[in-house]
């Protein structure tokens, strides 16, 4: 429809309409922003403003109720003000968690329970939302509900996992119960609970967890395989340990560090990664040491390590491994190495000593005045307590200099056949 514009009177009319528009429009707009102005600010006087100027907007109402709360200190005034918040969008947990701890405040503790209620259907799988539950639900010592929200949290990926967890064990200190109706089948889970019993040194449960973990059947962080390797070596329960490492293997791709029949040393030639934790070798910087795996000369495999010393104070080459041993049970060792320039006295020793009694059970002659690559070859035997002994380099005296580089290769450890 078109309106003809050939008479004054139409053509002041039509403006006038469009004055009046855009004179709503701007009364409006202004007020939004004039709303907006005031509920960005902290004075309760501001945020009273905002609400009047758009009495819609739910979150004006509940930053209203946080300063009644934060800075009036009146629980009473910030609850009226959360109810209209919840009333204007009963979608938001946040509004209701607000109104709870009003309501928590004043006493009341049937509204608390219906606001908190309301919370938590609000946003029922949100992590945030079901710590905050399930923190409440634990001041008041509903501790089913409680153990039900921590479980949500579990069931993500929420960094809080670890201390809804912690709290989980608080509440109920029951392994076998939390495994069956708290800790969800995820392996983060079972992980964060894993840690909590590492730390109370409840190895018993720990295994249960460890089991649990393994049939989940997802993979996780090889650091978490170590620690637990860490915790059990500590704990001298060697047979679990061992045990971690070999279930561990398939499901974190360590087939190739397994030992074998044929040698208990791992990756003994040094042709695979070194992971610097559980049954493979383990190293540590020292300042007048450098360790460096070595493509350009080797005796077995494709590659071996290089230790070259440049300084005093060299008590071990900071290259070691941890090795399960059955007690009384003697032993076949062999390693190779090499030498270039090395000088000072005393020299390195090929060592292996009993992990827990620190007895030395072989130590090889002084490791020097070989530019080619030579054998080292012994027998020990194990004492009746030995279970787990460890291969390193050491050197002896340790207070001179000394200085040059050894290369060592191609390990083997076997049981002496009768």
């Amino acid at each position: 429809m078109q309106v003809p514009l050939d008479s004054s009177s139409r053509k002041r009319w039509l403006l006038s309409a469009a004055l009046v528009l855009a004179l709503v429009y701007l009364t409006l707009a202004g007020r939004q922003a004039l709303s907006s102005f005031f509920a960005g600010r902290v004075e309760l006087s501001s945020l009273r403003v905002a609400t009047r100027l758009d009495s819609t907007n739910a979150d004006y109402f509940d930053r209203l109720g946080r300063g009644y709360m934060l800075v009036a200190r009146d629980p009473g005034a910030a609850a009226a003000a959360y109810r209209e918040a919840v009333h204007l969008n009963p979608h938001s947990a946040r509004y209701w968690f607000d109104l709870a701890n009003a309501y928590e405040i004043l006493g009341d503790e049937r509204a608390r329970a219906g606001a908190l209620e309301h919370a938590v259907q609000a946003d029922p799988t949100t992590p945030d939302v079901a710590w905050e539950a399930g923190n409440l639900y634990l001041v008041q010592g509903q501790t089913d509900k409680a153990l039900r929200e921590f479980r949500v949290v579990l069931a993500s990926a929420s960094y809080q996992g670890d201390a809804a967890m912690q709290l989980c064990w608080r509440i109920d200190p029951d392994v076998d119960a939390l495994l069956q109706n708290v800790v969800p089948n995820r392996a983060g889970a079972y992980v964060s609970f894993l840690y909590v019993l590492m730390q109370k040194q409840q190895s018993a449960g720990a295994a249960k967890v460890w089991s649990a973990l393994m049939a989940a059947h997802e993979s996780f962080e090889l650091r978490i395989l170590f620690d637990y390797i860490r915790y059990l070596v500590a704990g001298q329960d060697v047979e679990q340990a061992r045990l971690a490492w070999q279930q561990a293997a398939a499901l974190l791709g360590l087939d190739s560090y397994l030992p074998s029949r044929s040698n208990l040393i791992v990756n003994g030639d040094f042709s695979l990664n070194v992971l610097n934790g559980g049954f493979d070798w383990q190293y540590r910087k020292q300042d007048a040491v450098t360790l460096a795996l070595d493509p350009s000369d080797f005796h077995g495999g494709h590659r071996s390590l290089s230790i070259t010393f440049h300084g005093p104070g060299v008590s071990d080459a900071g290259i070691l491994q941890i090795i399960p041993v059955r007690p009384q049970t003697t032993y076949d060792f062999t390693g190779y190495y090499k030498t270039s320039d090395l000088e000072g006295a005393g020299g390195p020793h090929f060592t292996i000593q009993d992990v827990y009694s620190e007895n030395i059970l072989f130590e090889s002659a002084e490791l020097r005045d070989a530019s080619f690559w030579k054998s080292v070859n012994g027998e020990f035997t194990t004492g009746p307590d030995t279970k787990l002994v460890f291969l390193h380099v050491q050197r002896l005296p340790a207070d001179n200099a000394i200085r040059g580089k050894l290369w060592i290769d191609d390990f083997h450890l076997v049981p002496k056949q009768p």
